[in-house]
């Protein structure tokens, strides 16, 4: 479970069940996951749809009408380009969710949204490169679009866990005693830069002959990554551990945590692992940059640059005083991102559209007062 996919099963649940029923609806067929949003309570409907399907238009706005929907809070470019559409029909409030900085949008992508601008009621977008973004390429105003940060369930992630449950964590992920664990919890993909990393390794070993590498994750680069690490001859030094369902239990068995990223929006592993106060490196990248600080939370090096995230690496490494440091304000950083305080900014903007967009023709929310969305609790 990856992804936006991930922040469905962390927000929905979280609704006020008495005020809020709110339903999933995928354009695409269910996938093979053996993780399903349905086992969280989720009402999920699949529509097994191509997103260049006109015929996504009927079948969607029934399954609204079928739900009886007052509100669209729309994910991805097929269902802001349907769901819009299907607003403007039934007349409903439709929010624009941005997720990424994708730096431009195909061309049949900019005619849709410049076709839809005036059925949006607002854009949310996870950070400040994605919200300019969302106004440069996906042409949503700016009075329009507000920069909404996620978060991580603060009574899973930032919890105390004891010496026993850390223990089992190391075992599991196969951390041998006296080892330093260095992790990251990923996705095997060209956004996230783990190739940097993979290069960073040997230059930390040859000063910390102890240090472990641990990449957790899957994804399309995995072989590649795999051969690369080959080449450096890193053998078990560096370990591909997998997919994991459980996400703190990785990260709780790691003394220090590398976000080498390229690019981002807000990556919500970075969230979990301030929530559990973990010392941390991290590039510069767009949407890391957003929440972290050099030198108090983490620390932050240049993108695509082994030997500087190396250099960051073995001074954490070197200085335990520093990496308790940022490790206490880390935890303190993550207590400002919880995701049951974005679920409750996402039941007060639902009522406000439900009370002022029909009536004002949507221009009732932008004499509304927003601040509460950009807060941070």
């Amino acid at each position: 479970m990856h992804g936006v996919k991930r922040l469905f099963a962390w927000m929905i649940p979280r609704f006020d069940a008495t005020r809020f029923k709110v339903s999933l609806i995928s354009l695409r067929r269910k996938d093979l996951s053996a993780d399903t949003l349905e086992e969280f309570g989720i009402d999920v409907t699949y529509m097994a749809r191509h997103k260049f399907d006109p015929a996504t238009f009927t079948a969607l706005l029934k399954v609204l009408r079928d739900k009886q929907a007052d509100i669209v809070h729309l994910h991805g470019y097929g269902a802001t380009t349907f769901g819009r559409m299907c607003a403007w029909r039934l007349g409903i409030p439709a929010i624009l969710h941005e997720h990424a900085n994708h730096t431009d949008t195909p061309w049949f992508q900019k005619l849709a949204d410049k076709v839809l601008a005036p059925y949006t009621d607002l854009a949310i977008a996870v950070s400040a490169s994605t919200g300019e973004f969302t106004t440069r390429a996906r042409l949503v105003p700016a009075e329009r679009t507000k920069v909404v940060y996620l978060g991580a369930p603060l009574d899973e992630f930032a919890r105390p866990r004891s010496a026993d449950e850390i223990a089992a964590a190391r075992q599991g992920l196969g951390v041998a005693p006296g080892t330093i664990a260095i992790g990251t919890v990923t996705r095997l993909m060209p956004s996230k830069g783990n190739q940097y990393l993979i290069a960073a390794a040997p230059m930390v070993l040859a000063r910390h002959p102890h240090a472990r590498f641990f990449i957790v994750g899957e994804g399309e680069l995995q072989p590649e990554l795999e051969a690369q690490a080959r080449a450096l001859g890193l053998g078990d030094r560096l370990v591909f551990s997998g997919f994991t369902r459980d996400v703190a239990a990785a990260l709780s068995a790691f003394d220090l945590v590398v976000f080498p990223s390229l690019w981002e929006g807000t990556p919500l592993t970075m969230f979990e692992a301030l929530a559990m106060g973990k010392p941390m490196v991290a590039t510069d990248a767009d949407g890391l940059l957003d929440v972290l600080t050099d030198g108090a939370d983490a620390l932050v090096v240049p993108k695509a640059d082994a030997d500087r995230l190396a250099a960051a690496i073995c001074r954490l490494v070197e200085d335990p005083a520093l990496a308790a440091s940022l490790a206490a304000k880390s935890r303190e950083t993550g207590a400002r991102y919880d995701i049951a305080a974005f679920v409750r900014k996402m039941e007060r903007l639902y009522l406000l559209l439900h009370e002022t967009s029909r009536a004002t023709r949507r221009a009732g929310i932008l004499q509304a007062d927003l601040s509460f969305l950009t807060t941070e609790r």
